[in-house]
């Protein structure tokens, strides 16, 4: 456990902002008040490395120093696995984490629960029994892995649903070029399991692996690869003009996004739920879809936009306004 400590230990600092990072400006109390018994105290809060997960990071440390806690910013770590084994060895204090994710890479189930609340419910329990992971209420957040293209390429394939895609590549397998990321590749709420539902497989010659970020980009160029991995809620997905192919056969399990953490963490500090879950309610589909196209599409900061976000619903206030 040492020698794991100290592994995700580099990990995190290799891959996320230094430790000890804090917030660039002040932030004012609105209806998040001080809590005394928050006053000083250290929280690490980390993320994934993708735009949504950043900006939950940063809407969680922004109302956690609304309240008087001394934030660490980690956000900003890759892969799932990384800031998991991050969270569990206590070099991250806590992180927002998908229903979904936890249930089959976590959890190690095979079969997605269709509910959102029942998912919910056997992801907090599993975690909690198996792991001592607490997770607060989860949000309306509903962040799934899809698949998508160009808006001319399905056009012109006549494309809406994954089975349409599907038929198409069983005629002609040469046009199912794929730009995913390597961890989408083998997860079985990925890839793989999109292959076992449909009945379909990608060869190695039609993988193209990128960063998560660099998908959007590529395949609306429409030349590297004709599909690709995207995340429902990516502002991208608006800003190139990308089209979703229709999960119809619920291959992609439920994601909402939630705020998980140590429950020896969460037991010593359970004022921190009574700040967050009121943010993490107030969050939906369509505020990170706005959000995230002023990140991604404008090249806002994503600790400014969490914080304007906040403002703007009144949770805190900008001294410097």
């Amino acid at each position: 456990m040492a020698a794991l400590a100290a592994a995700v230990g580099v990990l995190v600092s290799g891959c996320g902002l230094d430790a000890g990072y804090n917030l660039p400006f002040d932030v004012g109390a609105g209806s998040i008040k001080p809590v005394p018994e928050l006053e000083g105290v250290s929280i690490r809060v980390g993320s994934k490395n993708f735009t949504e997960q950043i900006l939950l990071g940063y809407i969680a440390e922004v109302a956690l120093a609304a309240a008087g806690a001394d934030v660490e910013d980690l956000t900003n770590i890759q892969g799932s696995p990384a800031v998991r084994q991050a969270l569990e060895v206590g070099d991250v204090d806590l992180y927002w984490e998908y229903t979904g994710t936890s249930w089959i890479n976590f959890q190690q189930e095979t079969k997605p629960i269709p509910d959102e609340q029942a998912q919910y419910d056997a992801v907090k329990k599993a975690d909690l029994e198996r792991f001592g992971i607490a997770w607060l209420n989860y949000s309306p957040v509903n962040d799934k892995y899809a698949l998508a293209t160009t808006r001319a390429f399905a056009d012109e394939h006549g494309l809406k649903t994954m089975s349409d895609m599907v038929a198409l590549l069983k005629k002609d397998p040469s046009i199912g070029t794929m730009c995913v990321e390597s961890e989408f590749i083998s997860r079985q709420d990925g890839l793989l399991g999109a292959e076992q539902t449909y009945g379909f497989d990608v060869p190695d010659s039609n993988m193209k692996t990128f960063g998560v970020g660099a998908i959007y980009a590529t395949l609306a160029g429409g030349r590297t690869c004709n599909f690709g991995e995207v995340f429902t809620t990516d502002g991208r997905v608006l800003t190139l003009d990308l089209a979703v192919l229709e999960d119809d056969k619920k291959t992609f399990p439920q994601y909402n996004a939630a705020v998980t953490m140590r429950k020896e963490f969460l037991d010593q500090h359970p004022q921190i739920a009574d700040v967050l879950e009121p943010v993490s309610a107030k969050l939906t589909n369509e505020v990170i879809l706005e959000l995230s196209v002023k990140i991604d599409g404008n090249g806002d900061d994503p600790a400014v936009v969490a914080r304007d976000w906040l403002v703007q619903e009144g949770f805190v206030t900008d001294p410097a306004a």
